[in-house]
């Protein structure tokens, strides 16, 4: 069995995502995990697939083949151990150029590993300024968590950190 990631970006269009589908079914491939979206008018999606190896050649060919979706495909390995997040954070803050970047390098300094971010930009309710909001997913060590709480709100004043695990 191969497990392939598959990244895809284009011009949104109706039935885009019925047209991966149906490719990945007449291959029998199994889709395992998705992130799909919807970004300035464009789809973007990765998604994991698991296909027998006779079928994986043919799929890949007629998924790269879609008119339209320009998809890039990766072989993954399968038997690596699966990583798991240990920890959450939601985090609100005004909106600003270099956010992510300062919260991507706090975990990175702090020795965790990222496994999942996804953000948005909203207006507050009530000043209509611009807000960012992030859900993150890292693993990190028990031992390292007071540090990276401590390292987070050194950000900025306006940064709001919600921690569950």
């Amino acid at each position: 069995m191969n497990h392939l990631v598959i990244s895809c970006i284009g011009p949104d269009q109706t039935g885009l995502v019925d047209t991966l589908s149906k490719i990945i079914a007449k291959h029998q491939g199994n889709w395992q995990v998705s992130s799909l979206h919807h970004l300035s008018g464009f789809f973007a999606g990765v998604i994991e697939v698991a296909v027998v190896s006779e079928n994986t050649e043919k799929l890949i060919s007629e998924l790269k083949a879609i008119n339209g979706l320009s998809c890039q495909i990766e072989m993954a390995e399968p038997n690596l151990p699966q990583v798991v997040s240990n920890l959450v954070l939601e985090i609100t803050a005004n909106d600003r150029a270099g956010i992510v970047q300062e919260v991507s390098s706090v975990i990175h300094h702090q020795s965790g590993n990222l496994i999942k971010l996804v953000s948005s930009q909203d207006s507050a309710a009530y000043s209509g300024q611009d807000i960012f909001k992030a859900k993150v997913d890292i693993a990190i060590a028990d031992k390292s968590i007071d540090d990276l709480i401590h390292a987070l709100e050194q950000i900025a004043d306006d940064l709001m950190v919600d921690i569950s695990r």
